[in-house]
């Protein structure tokens, strides 16, 4: 069964990191890479730029379209010359002729309107919607067809068929009666013959747009563009893009987007997987528990999509994101190795999308060791401030002796990247108020936060002082003993003390129940029976928990209060309870505490601490004899009892926690050997 579980958490962990990649691949930039930034009306940073062999200077995306909308608005639409219907209209009109005549119409009208309707015919009728188009777009001369031969025309020789009817009849001679001219109704053998051929103006016109010169010049190999310090003019800049836009698609650009993603997916998987491997192997407690896991992913997410949009974009120079707010972030919560190897993984990825990535390689990971010295045990948040200090001198003293080494000129050195390292500083030392969000975000402690609960001056430890002097003074004994043993066995020292100086806050509710806050006078448990007064005395736990929780105490500090007696028995109680009545069955549940069993070092070294303390005080005599023994029967009595076997402690542990009691527990009350009486 536990193989099972292992299996099924390695392949949870590793289904996370796969989408981690995806993600993260998602946002990469797809194009071949072009290893500078510019941008109009801003100064050249970079050294002398030469164009590597000849490219054309390509016009924008603008002057493309201005071009193009020009092109457009000059372009003579073609029309088709179609003769059927002129010619089924004039049989028909011929055909009417003679029956005109017999109606006494003159021949010198109908040989009028012949001639007439002929000449306009051969002037063409267009359809009046597509005459009212072609007069809206100020298309005044068109392309014909005539029999496969294509004539340019105005628009002003064709008719509607409405104005081919009003010309003639406006037309007629004076010696032509214009009531014979009504008799032949003419409008009726009048119809368009000119058609709007759309599929050849089309075709036309898309050869024309595809024959628009894309460039207005070329560059030569060898060619001077630009040099440092040079403002980046219209001109530069074009000769610049086009350059780019040369060098993207001889990358591939996007033609190959699947197997440029394809890729990428693989080599950031690769990263991450072994980014993976080194947690399991090494920290099992962040790679098989899902939380620590996505919290570590979701630091190297962030910064990864941060740097890829900054760069893609050209949004920010990428040396402003302040990339060693990981190490700050990971080393708060978990370990330095983690810390920077976490962060090793995350510039690797960024460096694939960095315009220079052995620079910025070098500067980032020498950043993120410098973190890793200055917060060896972060306790303070002056710590952050000269954290963020030391990173900003790294940043300036490597990037000056980069740029030294390579071009071996101090004019060379760009000063804007000054500004951009102190705006890093700046950002760097918000990672305070990050640390605190992902705190609430992932339920986490940080050591400041643990410092700060530790402040007696709190609202809680000081009204514990008050209302329980007793046990504030046991609280802090405690605290003493479990964190010196701790410090001797590898625990974390802040967390011990903090959860000491909390873990009977319990005790408030009812001060006087307990011995250490009695100065004499009447004991209260004489009134109640062995059952009720456990049952105070086991109460403390849940008010502890309560008041904590009402006061958004951490888990990591409520757990030392449900843990600081496991499942154990209140045995003054339970004992006296067997001993009064040796013939009544007593049920062991009413005397036992809820729980649950310390499961840490930490845990595990306050429920001892804190049951060595509170015995020491009853010893008659302080002898070394009488310390060891009574630690050894504390703590022995602890293991037998099956409380402390879900810790991570050795026998080693074991003994050495002892040993550190004993010479504490000594020191505290100054034992002294005993001087023999003088003999008379």
């Amino acid at each position: 069964m536990g193989n099972i579980r292992t299996k099924k958490s390695i392949i949870i962990s590793a289904v996370f990191i796969l989408i981690t990649a995806l993600i993260i691949a998602f946002f990469f930039p797809r194009e071949g890479k072009f290893r500078y930034q510019f941008n109009e009306g801003k100064p050249w940073i970079y050294g002398l730029l030469t164009a590597p062999s000849d490219f054309p200077i390509y016009k924008n995306e603008s002057e493309i379209e201005t071009t193009k909308d020009s092109l457009r608005k000059n372009f003579k639409p073609y029309f088709r010359f179609n003769p059927d219907e002129e010619n089924v209209r004039l049989k028909e009109w011929r055909k009417q002729m003679p029956v005109l005549q017999t109606s006494g119409v003159s021949d010198v009208t109908i040989k009028y309107i012949d001639s007439a309707m002929r000449d306009i015919y051969n002037k063409g009728i267009i359809s009046s919607s597509q005459l009212e188009l072609m007069k809206r777009n100020k298309h005044l001369k068109l392309n014909v067809l005539i029999n496969s031969v294509v004539e340019i025309k105005n628009l002003s020789d064709f008719h509607s068929v409405k104005s081919a009817y009003e010309a003639i009849v406006n037309n007629v001679p004076l010696f032509i009666n214009k009531e014979d001219l009504m008799k032949c109704n003419i409008n009726e053998y009048l119809t368009e013959n000119v058609f709007y051929d759309n599929e050849t103006s089309s075709k036309i016109l898309e050869e024309l747009l595809q024959k628009i010169p894309v460039s207005t010049g070329m560059v030569q190999a060898g060619e001077r563009i630009v040099d440092r310090g040079e403002v980046v003019d219209k001109k530069i800049y074009n000769v610049l893009r086009s350059l780019k836009q040369v060098h993207e698609t001889k990358s591939g650009g996007s033609k190959r987007y699947n197997i440029i993603l394809l890729g990428q997916i693989i080599l950031i998987f690769g990263i991450l997987a072994c980014f993976g491997l080194y947690l399991a192997t090494f920290n099992p407690k962040i790679f098989f528990r899902r939380k620590n896991l996505i919290f570590i992913l979701l630091c190297i997410l962030t910064f990864c999509i941060l740097s890829e949009i900054c760069v893609k974009y050209s949004l920010i120079n990428i040396y402003i994101i302040p990339f060693a707010i990981i190490p700050i972030v990971v080393r708060t919560f978990f370990d330095s190795h983690t810390a920077i190897f976490t962060h090793i993984i995350t510039v690797f990825i960024c460096s694939l999308t960095a315009l220079f990535p052995y620079e910025f390689l070098l500067l980032q990971i020498f950043a993120g060791i410098v973190v890793m010295f200055s917060l060896k045990e972060l306790s303070q948040r002056s710590q952050l401030f000269r954290c963020s200090v030391f990173v900003f001198l790294v940043y300036v003293i490597f990037y000056i002796s980069l740029v030294l080494c390579q071009e071996g000129d101090f004019k060379k050195i760009n000063w804007e990247m000054m500004l951009f390292f102190l705006i890093n500083l700046v950002l760097l030392m918000f990672s305070y108020v990050f640390i605190y969000m992902l705190e609430k975000m992932f339920g986490y402690i940080s050591p400041i936060t643990l410092v700060e609960l530790s402040n007696i001056n709190s609202p809680i430890l000081k009204k514990l002082s008050e209302m329980a002097p007793g046990t504030f003074q046991h609280s802090l004994q405690v605290s003493i003993l479990a964190s010196e043993a701790g410090e001797k066995i590898g625990a974390d020292t802040q967390l011990i003390r903090t959860g000491a100086l909390y873990h009977d806050i319990g005790k408030m509710n009812n001060p006087a129940f307990f011995t250490e806050n009695r100065s004499g006078g009447v004991n209260p448990h004489k009134k109640f029976s062995f059952e009720e007064s456990a049952r105070v005395i086991i109460s403390h736990v849940n008010e502890g928990v309560k008041i904590a929780e009402k006061n958004s105490i951490p888990q990591a500090v409520i757990d030392f209060i449900k843990t600081h007696h496991g499942k154990g028995v209140a045995k003054y109680f339970y004992n006296s309870f067997c001993n009064t009545y040796p013939d009544r069955p007593v049920n062991k549940e009413l005397f036992s505490y809820p729980g649950p069993n310390p499961f840490s070092k930490e845990t595990a070294l306050l429920m001892m601490a804190d049951s060595v303390e509170a015995a020491s005080r009853s010893l008659t005599e302080y002898t070394d004899e009488n310390i060891k023994k009574l630690i050894d029967k504390i703590i022995n009595d602890k293991i037998n009892d099956g409380l402390l076997k879900n810790t991570p402690l050795t026998f080693k542990d074991i003994e050495d926690v002892k040993t550190e009691f004993h010479e504490r527990l000594k020191t505290i009350y100054h034992t002294r050997i005993s001087y023999p009486d003088l003999k008379t």
